[in-house]
């Protein structure tokens, strides 16, 4: 059950989230926020009252990128220390479910979560990665990054396990302190 905030009437963080990586011959399709957290990343969204978390990655496919998931993998679960933008209790965090599913249909991207969807190839989403390195040790402003960012943060570490990008344990650490 999702809770709302009586101040702001926002729902609370439940602490769980999906993400969702969504392949095809033309690379991962990931696409820049629409709303905070900053970033390039792919489907992701909390859990909520969808039920658990495969139907959380079933229902946040269709509602930001229009697509029918006709099958879907569990890569792994991880709690990250990354902040919400909804009201939320200690800890401040995710419990998250990774996975990797085939989807059909035809991309409809939503308005009001999804800005400039596409699909990239292993080289950019290490360039990617790069610039959100660059971001967490101070070479890039905050108007930098937000400009022209790089992946949503707490996305390294989970793609840096799944062996898709690969950065040092300095860089990964000055980057989940920005998460």
């Amino acid at each position: 059950m999702t809770t709302s905030s009586p101040a702001t009437g926002a729902s609370e963080c439940d602490h769980t989230s999906v993400g969702v990586l969504i392949s095809s011959p033309q690379g991962l399709l990931v696409f820049e926020r629409a709303a905070p957290p900053t970033g390039i990343a792919p489907v992701a969204g909390h859990i909520d009252q969808h039920g658990g978390s495969e139907q959380a990655a079933r229902t946040e496919t269709a509602e930001e990128v229009g697509l029918a998931v006709t099958h879907l993998h569990l890569l792994l679960t991880q709690w990250r220390p990354n902040r919400c933008r909804r009201p939320t209790t200690e800890p401040v965090g995710h419990r998250w479910w990774i996975y990797q599913v085939q989807a059909s249909g035809t991309m409809r991207p939503s308005d009001r979560e999804v800005r400039a969807p596409r699909w990239i190839q292993p080289d950019q989403l290490q360039q990617h990665a790069h610039r959100t390195a660059a971001y967490a040790e101070g070479r890039l402003t905050e108007h930098e990054f937000t400009a022209r960012s790089g992946l949503e943060p707490v996305w390294v570490r989970f793609l840096h396990d799944l062996q898709l990008i690969t950065l040092d344990v300095g860089t990964l650490n000055r980057i989940d302190q920005i998460i």
